[in-house]
């Protein structure tokens, strides 16, 4: 029988984690809530507007100026969060959430090609990380709040507590997963995520209908696949890499950077004749489950976006991953002749986790949202994904504990 002193440390770690928890998980789930539902409707008014995206480059402008005038010290965004936890320093400063909501939420009014989950985990982080000064925290207790802040920004967007509880762990260190957080991470999403339906903001429903039974053939098939989805994953971190450089090679004025970057997405758009490949892309990526789309709609997803960041709109990459990789998945399934919805799926997670390095978190996510049928073939994508990615990660700043093979 366990003694009352050996309870008596877990009781306390656990009630004091549990209080921060709730506290994060209610500011940084009420903050992406908040987010969602803003985001929604700016989007809404650039459909129902379709000048909006003429005005582009003044967007970018806008943008630039903001970080170039108010927010240098914020401007590295994830990777600073990564940067923080892996060598304290320095508190983030909480204008980095307002920063990085505004500046969203203008890349998306005016057309950009960007996602959401970085602007929810900047959001919690710097949320989290006030609490370090307030309640004079030690710096491994600081580290601590950094992971529940990412882990509630994470799981409050996507709707996915588990998910965000394990890439709050998994994205410092490539090849390692840290479990000295593990309890607070798991609260402050499940708070957050709670927060954010309490609040009356929903995520969309994704659904894998149909999962083939196991054989031979379709093991080869979805090794394939997945290589092609590794593949891509480094293509997108690269592409972005890439042009950031070259916009800092050649572009000195910062606020610059990206207004000449809205000018030539804005030419693009008008000469294809299309919005398909701006803002999340949502529509195409629950059209991708269900109906046979052209096989280069991840590949245009894919410049689209890479070249939007990395000339310095901002936004998050996950959604526009989930687009590329659920297009490249039904494209997959066409070939290889498999369901649409059960490679869309695949695709989904896998070139998530090429990207991400999270390969745990993203397996996950794709259990949270399509059931546990799926669940061997979802690790086997996002496993294969996550080997044939490389180390060029959409995440500069991750550490590297071994090499992936």
């Amino acid at each position: 029988m366990p003694q009352v002193s050996d309870l008596r440390h877990p009781i306390i770690y656990l009630l004091r984690w549990l209080g921060l928890s709730a506290l994060i998980g209610l500011l940084a789930g009420s903050a992406s809530a908040f987010f969602l539902a803003s985001l929604d409707a700016v989007t809404t008014y650039r459909e129902d507007h379709g000048w909006m995206i003429a005005l582009l480059p003044l967007g970018g402008f806008l943008v630039g100026a903001i970080y170039h005038y108010w927010g240098e010290s914020v401007v590295k965004g994830n990777n600073q969060l990564i940067e923080e936890w892996q060598n304290p320093t320095q508190l983030i400063p909480f204008k980095m959430a307002p920063l990085v909501l505004v500046t969203t939420l203008l890349t998306h009014l005016f057309g950009g090609s960007a996602g959401r989950e970085g602007t929810a985990v900047q959001m919690g982080g710097a949320i989290a990380d006030q609490f370090t000064r307030l309640f004079r925290l030690t710096s491994p207790d600081r580290k601590t709040l950094l992971v529940m802040g990412i882990s509630a920004g994470f799981a409050s967007v996507f709707g996915t507590p588990l998910a965000g509880t394990i890439f709050a762990l998994e994205v410092f260190i490539i090849g390692r997963l840290g479990y000295e957080a593990l309890i607070p991470s798991l609260l402050a999403a499940l708070f957050a995520d709670q927060t954010c339906h309490l609040w009356g903001v929903g995520h969309t429903p994704y659904a894998i209908d149909l999962v083939p039974a196991f054989e031979l053939s379709l093991f080869v098939k979805i090794t394939l696949a997945s290589i092609a989805f590794g593949l891509i994953s480094r293509l997108f971190a690269e592409l972005t890499h890439f042009w950031a450089r070259q916009m800092k090679t050649y572009v000195r004025f910062p606020p610059f950077r990206p207004m000449f970057g809205g000018i030539f997405i804005a030419l693009a758009i008008w000469l294809s004749g299309t919005t398909e490949y701006i803002g999340l892309g949502i529509p195409t990526i629950v059209s991708s489950f269900h109906d046979p789309l052209p096989w280069y709609s991840g590949l245009m997803k894919t410049l689209s976006t890479t070249f939007t960041l990395g000339v310095g709109f901002k936004g998050g990459e996950v959604t526009p991953l989930f687009f590329i990789g659920s297009t490249v998945g039904n494209a997959a399934a066409q070939l290889l002749q498999l369901p649409l919805g059960f490679m869309a799926g695949l695709g989904f997670v896998a070139v998530f986790a090429g990207a991400s390095n999270t390969p745990l978190a993203s397996t996950v996510m794709g259990i949270e949202l399509f059931g546990a049928e799926s669940a061997p073939y979802l690790a086997l994508a996002c496993f294969i994904a996550y080997l044939f990615s490389g180390n060029a990660g959409i995440y500069r700043s991750q550490g590297m504990s071994t090499g992936k093979f």
